[in-house]
């Protein structure tokens, strides 16, 4: 490798971890929802995998349906973080793309678990 290609390669590097810093961001901005209960429990986590807001039908209140709603938020929590982490990918590829070689199995996204 020579002098140059080295230095290209260090370019790329910074662009990169700019980049990657701009996504981190980003993925603060990005929601997805999820629900249960037949949408009696809805929740909305960003891409930071945070839960951001969490909305319960007030007739699920009862002292007596503590746990079934308990595992209603369980559930709609999983399926939107589930949500986000799709999303989330989506953002980094969008990112990456034409910085980072296409390489198979290697998954840039796992960067932003926490």
């Amino acid at each position: 490798m020579s002098m140059f290609d080295m230095m290209g390669m260090m370019g790329k590097v910074k662009e990169m971890q700019s980049r990657m810093q701009e996504a981190q961001e980003k993925l603060a901005d990005i929601t997805a929802e999820g629900e249960s209960g037949g949408g009696m429990v809805k929740v909305v986590v960003n891409g930071k995998k945070e839960l951001v807001m969490v909305e319960i039908e007030p007739v699920l209140l009862k002292p007596e349906d503590a746990k079934m709603v308990q595992d209603l938020i369980v559930a709609a929590s999983n399926i939107a973080m589930e949500k986000a982490d799709i999303l989330a990918k989506q953002e980094m590829s969008k990112i990456t793309d034409g910085i980072m070689p296409k390489i198979p199995g290697l998954d840039l996204g796992d960067l932003f678990k926490k």
